[in-house]
């Protein structure tokens, strides 16, 4: 089944391809300058620091549905180990095998493609079983630091979580931008919050998976429009599952990857940042959210920061 129509207009209408030279291989990280990051640095006031990641744990987000993304798999390969004889210093060390999407995470510019083809117009075939992603692997990125925005799109609807039919629009964003007394500007991370996550932490690992509210195949032209550097959110699949157009699965992935450039975060928990956002009377704040850099990854964990 071929894309619709619908897709293809708002791929040429986002498109990034070139914007940053033929040779770009980061997107809309290019959009985080000195100066934006030196402006959200700026804006640390009482160092109050909140954790946006999920526990690496075997018992972890995923549950079978995305073949091969494995929960991480921890064990010990040494336990107060005397290498230099008996009596000398001990050491104990582990090892873990994992999928690099398995818990919190960005995908990389590389994870999705569509008419053979990923960001910049590179061909889909650059990406191989053994040489990875040849163009725009996650170590590419760099040091991913800015102003991050939490749009509480839950909040700002007066729910906890939004059912699994929702799907975020354009109007959600704006509704929750007000809330949030704050405007989206050039190089920001925006960060949407749908309450979802709490299916899991309640233990509904096959209630959080599916069905799952999430963002809309209208919202990249929103984030597109404010420059938006990348985006994350509160759910297993980010877009709304199952489509909101029947047949286009991963629309929304393919739009921000490909077209755009731009990183998507998922399984980021946002329900503590939402609590202290009411808190603090503020919704912008540090975000430090570097994916971890392996070469040739089209997904790398991340551990993100939020400081206020």
């Amino acid at each position: 089944m071929s894309l619709p129509d619908e897709f293809h207009e708002i791929a040429k209408r986002v498109s990034n391809w070139g914007r940053w030279g033929a040779a770009d291989e980061i997107g809309t990280l290019n959009l985080i300058s000195e100066t934006v990051t030196r402006s959200a640095a700026a804006r640390v006031t009482s160092g109050r620091r909140v954790s946006l990641a999920l526990p690496l744990r075997l018992d972890g987000v995923q549950n079978g549905l995305i073949p091969g993304r494995v929960n991480p798999l921890h064990t010990m390969v040494a336990v107060n180990l005397e290498m230099f004889g008996p009596g000398t210093v001990a050491t104990s060390d582990d090892m873990v095998v994992m999928g690099l999407q398995a818990a919190t995470h960005w995908d990389g510019l590389g994870h999705v493609s569509h008419s053979g083809r990923i960001y910049n117009g590179r061909p889909a075939a650059s990406i191989t079983a053994h040489g990875r992603a040849g163009f725009s692997g996650l170590e590419k990125a760099g040091p991913v630091v800015s102003r991050g925005v939490l749009l509480d799109v839950a909040r700002a609807r007066d729910v906890e979580r939004l059912d699994g039919g929702h799907a975020v629009t354009p109007e959600d964003l704006a509704t929750a931008e007000e809330l949030a007394g704050v405007t989206v500007q050039a190089g920001d991370i925006v960060l949407v919050r749908t309450g979802q996550i709490q299916r899991y932490l309640a233990g509904d690992k096959d209630g959080y998976a599916h069905p799952s509210p999430g963002l809309s195949i209208r919202t990249p032209e929103w984030f597109h429009a404010r420059d938006v550097a990348a985006v994350a959110n509160d759910t297993l699949t980010f877009e709304i599952i199952p489509p909101e157009i029947e047949g286009l699965w991963l629309g929304v992935h393919a739009l921000h990857l490909v077209e755009m450039g731009m990183l998507q975060g998922q399984n980021w928990n946002l329900e503590e940042l939402s609590r202290v956002c009411a808190e603090e009377q503020r919704y912008t704040f540090l975000l430090s959210a570097t994916p971890e850099p392996f070469v040739g990854a089209v997904g790398a964990p991340v551990a993100p920061v939020a400081v206020f």
